[in-house]
C-alpha cells in the first residue's frame, strides 16, 4: 500500500479533493445551512438594519465573496501546508480535505451567522452575550493579543515577499488605485459590478505585464527595490488607511480584485497540473513523522493541526467573519456561499500549495527549508537528502535558494517548476518565480488590510465598555485614535523585528481562537434550542481545543524550555490561559442551557 501511496501522480490528488469539496457544498454545508442554522431571507441583516454607508454596506454576494475569501486566505493555506510537506504529503492532505469539510467550513458559517444575529458584533461580544460578560472580556483580550502577532507575521511574511522583488511591489503598489477606481465605479454606477470586473482585470493584466518590462529600467527597478523598513512602514500605513476610510472606497474592491490574481492562478497551476501530471516526489510518510525534522520540530501529531491552519481550520477565520463580512451581508442565506464556499476555496488552495512543494526532490526541498548553518550538520545526518536541482534553479531564476526558509521560497520554486512544464509557456521559470513571490505577497496584503480594520472593531468594543463614546461608529477621533493605536502595536513589531522570535505562536494562538470561535457559538446554538445539531459544532471545537493545548504543552516542554525562550514561554502560556478560562465558562454555560432545555421539555 504505501509503495502504491509513494510516487503518486498530483493530478489523483487534484480530482479527488475536487470531487470531495462539491459533495460537501451540495449536502454538509446546505446541511448546516438549513438544519442547524436554519437561515431565512426574511431576516434583515446588519447590512440593510444599520446601514451606514462606511462599515455596514449592503453587498453583492459575488464581491462579498471575493472580499470574505481575498481577507481569510492569507500566509497560511500558503506556508502552512508547504511547511508540513516535512511530514509527507499524505498527513497534510487528510487534515486539508477532511478539517476543511467537517472544521473549518462549519467553524466559518457558525460564527458568521452568530456575528448577523448579533448586529454584526465581535467574538468577544457574542461571547459576553451568550456566556457572560468577564468572559466577553477575557474573550476580547485574548482575540487583540492573537490578532496583533497574527498581523505582525503576515506583514513580516509580506516582507520578506516583496524585499528584492521591485517588480512584485510594483504590482502590489498598483493594485490600490485601480481598486479605487473600481470602487468609484461600483458605488455610483448602477448595476456597474461586471463593468467594474473587467476594468479591474484588464488594468491588473497590463500592470503584471507592463511592471516586468517597467523594472528591466534600472532606474525604474532601483526606484521600487524598497529596504526592508520602508516597506514595514509603507505596509503599516497602508492597514491604517484600509482600516479607517470607508469600506466601500479602498478596502473590499483591492480584495475582490486581489481574488481575480489569487484564485485564477491557483486554476492555473491546476490546469499546470492536468498537462504536465507531475509525481509527487516527496513521499507520503517520511522518517520526520516522529520528530526531529529540520523545518518542523515536532511530530507529525499534533502539530500537522497547527502547522497547518488556513486551509483546514483558522482561527482567523472568525475574526473577519465577525468583522467586516457580517456587515456587508444582505441575505442571510448567503452565509453558504459566502462561509462555507470561500472556506472550500481556501482549502483547495492549501492543497495546490502542498502539491507544489511535494512534487520537488526531497532533497531541494530540504535545502530550501533547512538554516545555512544547519544545513551541513543535516546532510550528514541523512546523506540521501542532498540537492538534486537545486543549484539550477538558482542559476535559472538568478537567486540564491539554499536557506531560505518559511515555506514562501519553496512554494514559488514548486510552482515555478509546474508552470516552466506547461507546453508553450515554459522556459521562462524566472518570470514564473517572480510572478509567484507577488502572487503570494498579494494574497498575504489583503488580510492585513481587513485584519487592521477588525482590529479597530475590536478597540472600539473593548474602550467603549469604559468610554461610550468609542461605541459611536460615526464619532472620527475614535475611529482614528483606534485605529492608529491598534496599528501601531503590530507595525511597531513589525519594524524591530522583534515579532520575528514569537512567530511560532502564531500557529497555536490560532487554532485556539478557531476552538473559541466554534465552543462560543455552541453555546448560541444551546440557548437556540438547537441541541440535537450542536455536535456539528461542538465535536471540532472541543477536538481543536484538546489538540491545540497538547501542541502548546509539547512545544512549552520541549522546544521553549530546554532553550531558555521564556518570553515565548510565557506569551504561550496566557494564550492558552486566558483560552481555558473561556473554554471552561462556556462548558458551564452548556450544562446550564442543557438544564434549563429539559425543564422546559418536561424531562426533570
Amino acid at each position: 500500500m504505501m509503495e502504491f501511496l509513494n510516487g503518486a501522480n498530483a493530478l489523483t490528488l487534484v480530482f479527488v479533493a475536487l470531487l470531495l469539496f462539491a459533495i460537501a457544498y451540495r449536502v454538509y454545508g446546505v446541511f448546516i445551512a438549513n438544519k442547524v442554522l436554519r437561515l431565512n431571507a426574511v431576516n434583515p441583516t446588519p447590512a440593510i438594519a444599520l446601514a451606514d454607508g462606511k462599515d455596514y454596506v449592503p453587498t453583492n454576494k459575488n464581491v462579498l465573496f471575493g472580499h470574505h475569501f481575498a481577507a481569510i486566505a492569507a500566509a497560511g493555506p500558503l506556508v502552512g501546508p508547504v511547511l508540513a510537506a516535512q511530514f509527507g504529503y499524505l498527513p497534510g492532505t487528510l487534515w486539508i480535505l477532511i478539517g476543511c469539510v467537517l472544521g473549518g467550513g462549519v467553524h466559518d458559517m457558525i460564527v458568521l451567522f452568530a456575528s448577523v444575529r448579533h448586529k454584526g458584533k465581535s467574538l468577544a461580544t457574542i461571547a459576553a452575550r451568550e456566556i457572560g460578560k468577564d468572559t466577553g472580556l477575557v474573550a476580547g483580550v485574548a482575540v487583540l493579543f492573537i490578532l496583533i502577532l497574527t498581523l505582525a507575521g503576515l506583514s513580516l511574511a509580506c516582507i520578506s515577499a516583496m524585499h528584492e522583488a521591485p517588480w512584485s511591489l510594483f504590482t502590489v503598489i498598483i493594485t490600490m488605485p485601480i481598486a479605487i477606481v473600481m470602487g468609484l465605479v461600483m458605488r455610483y454606477r448602477k448595476n456597474s459590478i461586471l463593468l467594474a470586473s473587467i476594468m479591474g482585470g484588464v488594468l491588473l493584466i497590463a500592470g503584471i505585464v507592463g511592471g516586468h518590462e517597467l523594472m528591466q529600467i534600472k532606474a525604474i527597478g532601483n526606484l521600487f527595490s524598497w529596504r526592508k523598513e520602508t516597506i514595514s512602514v509603507a505596509i503599516a500605513g497602508y492597514g491604517f488607511l484600509a482600516s479607517i476610510l470607508p469600506v466601500w472606497f479602498l478596502l473590499v474592491p483591492r480584495d475582490y480584485l486581489s481574488t481575480y490574481l489569487k484564485i485564477g492562478t491557483i486554476l492555473m497551476l491546476a490546469v499546470g497540473v492536468i498537462f504536465v501530471h507531475p509525481t509527487l516526489q516527496m513521499p507520503a510518510l517520511t522518517q520526520f513523522t516522529s520528530g526531529g525534522g529540520p523545518v518542523v520540530g515536532g511530530a507529525v501529531l499534533p502539530f500537522i493541526f497547527i502547522v497547518i491552519a488556513c486551509g483546514a481550520i483558522s482561527g482567523f477565520h472568525a475574526v473577519i467573519a465577525t468583522g467586516t463580512t457580517p456587515k456587508m451581508l444582505s441575505n442571510e442565506k448567503d452565509i453558504l456561499f459566502v462561509g462555507y464556499g470561500a472556506m472550500l476555496v481556501e482549502g483547495f488552495v492549501a492543497l495546490m500549495a502542498l502539491i507544489a512543494a511535494c512534487t520537488l526532490m526531497p532533497g531541494d526541498y530540504f535545502a530550501i527549508n533547512t538554516p545555512k548553518e544547519a544545513y551541513a550538520a543535516f546532510i550528514a545526518q541523512h546523506p540521501d537528502m542532498h540537492a538534486v536541482d537545486l543549484n539550477h534553479f538558482s542559476e535559472t531564476i538568478g537567486v540564491d535558494l539554499h536557506g531560505r526558509t518559511g515555506g514562501a521560497v519553496s512554494l514559488a520554486v514548486g510552482m515555478a517548476h509546474i508552470f516552466n512544464r506547461i507546453p508553450f509557456v515554459n522556459d521562462v521559470m524566472a518570470y514564473w518565480y517572480n510572478f509567484a513571490i507577488m502572487f503570494e505577497a498579494v494574497f498575504i496584503l489583503t488580510a492585513i488590510d481587513a485584519g487592521t480594520r477588525v482590529g479597530r472593531f475590536f478597540l472600539q468594543e473593548l474602550l467603549g465598555t469604559v468610554l461610550p463614546k468609542f461605541n459611536d461608529k460615526n464619532w472620527m477621533p475614535g475611529i482614528v485614535i483606534t485605529s492608529l493605536l491598534f496599528t501601531f502595536s503590530w507595525g511597531y513589531l513589525v519594524y524591530t523585528g522583534n515579532v520575528s522570535s514569537i512567530w511560532p505562536l502564531f500557529g497555536i494562538s490560532n487554532q485556539l481562537l478557531a476552538a473559541c470561535g466554534l465552543i462560543v457559538c455552541t453555546t448560541m446554538l444551546i440557548r437556540m434550542n438547537r441541541r440535537k445539531y450542536v455536535l456539528c459544532s461542538a465535536i471540532p471545537g472541543v477536538f481543536m481545543a484538546i489538540v491545540t493545548f497538547w501542541a502548546g504543552y509539547e512545544q512549552i516542554r520541549y522546544m521553549y524550555w530546554p532553550k531558555g525562550q521564556y518570553l515565548l514561554m510565557g506569551l504561550a502560556l496566557l494564550a492558552m490561559l486566558l483560552m481555558l478560562v473561556v473554554f471552561l465558562h462556556a462548558f458551564r454555560k452548556w450544562n446550564q442551557l442543557a438544564k434549563v432545555n429539559k425543564n422546559r421539555l418536561g424531562l426533570v
